[in-house]
């Protein structure tokens, strides 16, 4: 996950409207179950649908009310911490 594609997903989703992402999210999940696809390739679409939902899961803790620095951090805590387990 890259914090900075976080935040700036973050803000779309403010600007915009979370299905956007959502939608996106089951576009790429479908991409996944092409049998062409090479192991860097799913790398890369995982690597871009965890960003996604961990822009949703950031936009609701801002709407829960923390600020956009307090959620990023308090979401990538979250994070490190399931990594140590």
């Amino acid at each position: 996950m890259k914090l900075p594609i976080i935040k700036h997903l973050t803000g779309f989703i403010e600007e915009n409207d979370e299905d956007f992402v959502l939608e996106s999210i089951e576009t790429l999940e479908a991409l996944t179950e092409v049998s062409s696809l090479k192991d860097e390739e799913l790398d890369i679409i995982g690597e871009l649908i965890s960003n996604m939902y961990g822009a949703i899961e950031v936009q609701k803790l801002i709407k829960d009310g923390k600020s956009q620095k307090e959620a990023l951090n308090t979401f990538m805590q979250r994070v490190l911490g399931a990594i140590d387990k």
